[in-house]
């Protein structure tokens, strides 16, 4: 890992699961907008959600996003946990993590590219470039 990439590791709760489940943030300046969250599946597999950073950080102190990631507080389990949300069309899962942790891992990024300095990060010519190569 470098000084452009940040992770957060701990396990989480699934609804409908006893065993919690090891999960890892991601996050790096080449993608500036958004973060990874990764669950550990069979045989060391990785499965994968990208969604926005600024999502995540407005989902630790209230209720945030619509459609297919949705993040609160859980204020029925106390103050320290913080409840995602996942839909797809292959299904749907409560996830059940500490907000510490992911606090932490939000602050980590800021640290790297505060928030709405994204824009400095990305290079647009580039990504033109690549899209329209045919």
């Amino acid at each position: 890992m470098h000084a452009e990439t940040v992770e957060e590791h701990q396990f989480v709760s699934l609804d409908g699961y006893d065993v919690p489940v090891f999960s890892r943030w991601s996050y790096t300046t080449a993608d500036p907008y958004a973060v990874t969250l990764s669950f550990r599946a069979d045989r060391g597999r990785w499965v994968e959600w990208c969604f926005a950073r600024e999502l995540l950080a407005t989902g630790l102190g209230r209720p945030a996003g619509e459609g297919d990631v949705r993040i609160r507080p859980d204020l029925a389990g106390g103050a320290g946990q913080l409840l995602i949300e996942l839909e797809s069309p292959d299904g749907y899962a409560v996830v059940e993590l500490g907000r510490e942790g992911v606090a932490r891992f939000i602050a980590s990024t800021h640290a790297l590219v505060p928030l709405g300095a994204e824009g400095a990060f990305v290079d647009v010519d580039a990504f033109i470039a690549e899209i329209t190569k045919v």
